[in-house]
Parts: structure tokens; sequence; C-alpha cells
């Protein structure tokens, strides 16, 4: 294999062809190496090196998270499947031109006419009007979820296949817009319940729960079961309890799972009740009534709850 005189790094890349600009202008020879650690090109028949300067088209930064990646792009913004047309909009300025130079009279008016017609093109189409109105719900229901933006990314492009799916005709885009939510939320395991989702949507929560099945039974989706574990940290940080009245709950739980006494039961009456007895074992006293309404179930199943876990131990 061919080296560079005195060099002792390989040639990598190899190019054929007969353009000028290939050829090398001693030998004529057309087959020429690049070495991409020094930049280098350099005919293998005669050794003459053409280039050592070459351009490279990679980027000069370093990035080592994705916001800082988002941050120091200059393609424009990322594409969103929140929003209507994924963010590949056409902007009119009618007043002046890319450089901040002032057009003239008349083709300001040409501008004006042409930014009312692709206003009018955008209404015109249902599906358009459709995903206006429903990521416009889409982002007001997530800034109150406090939810991230890939529950939010993921319950649009949820949205998009039950439009494609013709689930939406006929019926509420709020309630869809809700149940999407509701199931982006339950797929990525964020502690969010069919009430609380409901309570700040613009649907009954009958609504929302007919289209939240509605969307499981067409599109296939199946989301993963609740487990108690995952509200024992949105439970306590109601009741103000603690890091320890956490991990004391937590170990409750693993021993009521081992005896099978968490499966088929409510996982919020269980987080509570092993809440509860943390808390008895503790120096925070609480009441059943506080703990029953911080976990949204009634006294009386939170003390079943709480008689079967102290079984369990």
């Amino acid at each position: 294999m061919w080296r560079y005189p005195g060099g002792e790094a390989l040639i990598s890349e190899v190019v054929h062809g007969d353009d000028p600009v290939a050829t090398c202008p001693v030998c004529k020879s057309t087959t020429l190496y690049t070495d991409e650690s020094t930049g280098e090109t350099a005919c293998m028949s005669c050794g003459m090196v053409l280039s050592d300067a070459n351009v490279s088209e990679e980027e000069e930064w370093r990035a080592f998270s994705p916001e800082e990646e988002a941050s120091r792009s200059r393609v424009g913004a990322p594409l969103s499947y929140a929003i209507h047309d994924t963010g590949l909009s056409t902007y009119f300025t009618p007043a002046s031109d890319v450089r901040g130079r002032k057009l003239s009279g008349e083709r300001q008016r040409t501008m004006q006419r042409l930014k009312k017609l692709d206003s009018k093109q955008k209404n015109s189409d249902t599906r358009s009007r459709n995903y206006r109105i429903a990521f416009n719900e889409l982002d007001r229901l997530a800034s109150v979820l406090h939810s991230p933006k890939l529950v939010k990314e993921n319950a649009a492009q949820m949205y998009r296949k039950a439009f494609e799916a013709d689930l939406i005709r006929g019926r509420s885009i709020e309630a869809f817009v809700s149940a999407c939510m509701y199931a982006a939320l339950r797929l990525n395991k964020v502690p969010r319940t069919l009430r609380a989702v409901a309570q700040d949507s613009m649907k009954s929560q009958k609504e929302i729960a007919y289209s939240y099945r509605l969307l499981l039974s067409r599109l296939g989706i199946r989301p993963p079961v609740d487990g108690p574990f995952k509200f024992i940290p949105m439970i306590a940080s109601d009741l103000g309890l603690d890091r320890d009245a956490e991990t004391r709950a937590v170990e409750i739980l693993r021993l009521a799972a081992r005896d099978n006494k968490v499966a088929g039961k409510n996982p919020r009456a269980i987080a509570a009740a092993a809440l509860y007895l943390s808390c008895c074992e503790g120096a925070k006293r609480l009441n059943q009534s506080e703990v029953a309404q911080a976990a949204k179930t009634s006294e009386v199943t939170l003390r079943k709850r709480v008689r079967e876990l102290l079984d369990a131990d």
C-alpha cells in the first residue's frame, strides 16, 4: 500500500474519474488519494501533493447535550409535530426585501396580495384548520399540566394518526386532544390521572374517557399498567413528607409485592396506605382523611389497604 515519503498516515479515500480537477497535472493520473488526518490530496503514481488545505464541511463546534446542539445549530428551528405545518411555515414581509431595503408601492401591493392568497390557501384545507385548533389546545393543556416536551410531541403524533384514521370526524377535537395527552403521559410513565387531565381540559371526564378507549382500540396503543411506586413521590409531595418517608413507603410496597398484595388493587390507594404506615413509623403523624384526600381516594379504601399491608409485614 502506498505511503507518503517519510509519512506514517495511510491514505483513506480514492478518487477515480476523467474530471480534469481529479487529474494529476504531472503524470496525468486519475487515481488520487486524500489523507483525512492531514488534509492533503496526492497522486498515487508520482506522489505529487495537489492540495494541502481541504475544507471540512463538518461543524466547527461541539455539543454535549440536545439543548446545546439545538442552540448552536444554524439551520433554523427544529421540526415539531405539535405545529400544524411542522414548522415549515411561509412568511411574507410586504414592506421590505431580504436585505431590509424598502419595496416600491406596486411591489408592496403584490406582496400583500400574495400574503392574503397564502393565508386563504392555508385556512381552506380541512386538515390545516383542524390541526390549528387541536394544537393550540394541546399547547395550553401541556402548559397547565407541566408536561415534558417529549410528551407533547408524542401526543401530537398520536392526534395526527387519529386524524388519518378518520377518528375525529363528528367528534370533539378537545376531547381527543385530552385523550392523546393522557395516553402520551401514560406511555412516558408521567404520573397524571385522568381526573387531573379532565380538570384542566375543556371537556368532561366521561367524554375524554370515551375518546381514550376509542384511541386505544383503533390505533392499537398498549400503555403500561400503572404501579403504586409511580404515585409515591406525587402523594408525598402533596402531604409535605420528606425523603425518608418515601423510602420507608417503597420498602413497605416491596414487601407487599413479594406477598402478592399489590396486584389488582388501586395503585393510588396502595401508595397512600404505604405512606400512611411510613408516617406512623416516623416522627410525622397524619390522619387518614388527609392521606385519602391527597391520594384522591376514600378513607374506607385506605383503611382496607392499610390492613392488607399490615398483614404483608
